[in-house]
């Protein structure tokens, strides 16, 4: 059985100011129990610096859900990796698939903002997965092979597990497809042999989530596949109580 610790993150992408924020984590927070999954709460900016300080005496922890690769400069509207971590943020959700779709963000630049995460002290969140197009072509393999190898290229063997790798699969978001917890494990698998291509041992600890429509209903099945590590969880945990179970199932 792995010794790795379970990690279920509430993405909660364009949803919740502070007010909201606020209410949801004194519903959720007194549901959390002392022992189980690591727990990590990604709120708007906005609601950032709120969510740390009432997260503060909980265990759970706090992450971004973008930011620029360089640490300063004229980047109108960005934010940097050593301001999330001056205002107590832990980690950072990064090349998610709304951000590749919407904002064009590439491997490329991943490959800079993951290291640029590792040196300011913030865990990656790397979001990686196929397209529908992409995984009715056969291409799952290629693809998540390209994301991995180019988006890593430049992190240090030593720090591959102070990463968090989340498959999102994309055919499975808001399509009215959903992945099977057959068809979630073999990606997974993938994507972990991937990194024991770079490090055996780093493979073993590297925690890789799910974050195709993580539902209170399908996460127990989900997580209880051998490789998969918990989720990146979306819609679902808008709502505390859907939430809460999501992390007891875990």
């Amino acid at each position: 059985m792995s010794e790795r610790t379970s990690y279920v993150a509430a993405n909660w992408k364009m949803n919740k100011a502070i007010e909201e924020a606020e209410a949801f984590l004194g519903a959720f927070l007194p549901k959390r129990a002392e022992d189980g999954p690591e727990v990590v709460i990604c709120p708007s900016y906005l609601a950032l610096k709120a969510t740390v300080e009432l997260c503060a005496q909980s265990r759970a922890r706090v992450a971004a859900q973008n930011m620029h690769e360089q640490d300063g400069g004229a980047f109108t509207g960005e934010v940097s990796a050593p301001m999330l971590h001056e205002i107590g943020v832990d980690a950072v959700v990064l090349g998610h698939s709304e951000r590749r779709q919407y904002f064009n963000e590439t491997d490329e630049a991943l490959a800079r903002k993951v290291p640029a995460a590792l040196a300011a002290g913030l865990e990656p969140i790397l979001c990686v997965g196929e397209t529908e197009k992409q995984r009715d072509a056969d291409e799952t393999e290629a693809v998540l092979s390209q994301q991995v190898s180019t988006d890593l290229a430049a992190v240090e063997t030593a720090q591959l597990d102070r990463l968090v790798i989340a498959y999102e699969p994309v055919w499975a978001i808001g399509t009215g497809r959903t992945a099977t917890p057959e068809q979630a494990q073999e990606a997974v698998l993938s994507i972990r042999e991937l990194v024991r291509s770079r490090d055996q041992s780093a493979a073993e600890r590297i925690r890789i989530v799910y974050g195709g429509s993580m539902k209170p209903e399908n996460a127990a099945e989900l997580i209880a596949q051998p490789d998969i590590d918990g989720g990146l969880v979306g819609g679902a945990s808008l709502d505390p109580d859907d939430f809460a179970a999501i992390v007891a199932a875990a």
